[in-house]
C-alpha cells in the first residue's frame, strides 16, 4: 500500500508533532475497504488518541487530516 500526505495533514502532523511515520504505521496495520474512513486509535507517547480521516482507493491511502482528539476532554476550573 502506498500511503500519501495532503497538505493539510502534512501541516496537522508538524503543528501537533506526529510523524508521519507513526501515522503509515497505523495505516499499514489495519484492513480498510474503499472509501472515506475515521480512525480514532491510542498512540504511546500522546495524551491524547489521534484521528485520522483517510481515504482509500485501491492500492492507495490518502490522508486528509490526523490531529490529537481532544473533543470531550473539559478544562473544570474551580470557583
Amino acid at each position: 500500500m502506498i500511503v500519501k500526505f495532503s497538505r493539510h495533514a502534512k501541516r496537522r502532523a508538524k503543528l501537533y508533532n506526529i510523524s508521519e511515520s507513526i501515522v503509515e504505521e497505523i495505516m499499514l496495520k489495519l484492513d480498510l475497504e474503499n472509501g472515506k474512513h475515521e480512525i480514532i486509535t491510542e498512540v504511546l507517547g500522546f495524551k491524547y488518541p489521534l484521528k485520522l480521516v483517510v481515504d482509500v482507493n485501491d492500492n492507495k491511502i490518502i490522508v486528509i487530516t490526523n490531529y490529537p482528539l481532544k473533543k470531550g476532554v473539559s478544562n473544570e476550573s474551580t470557583l
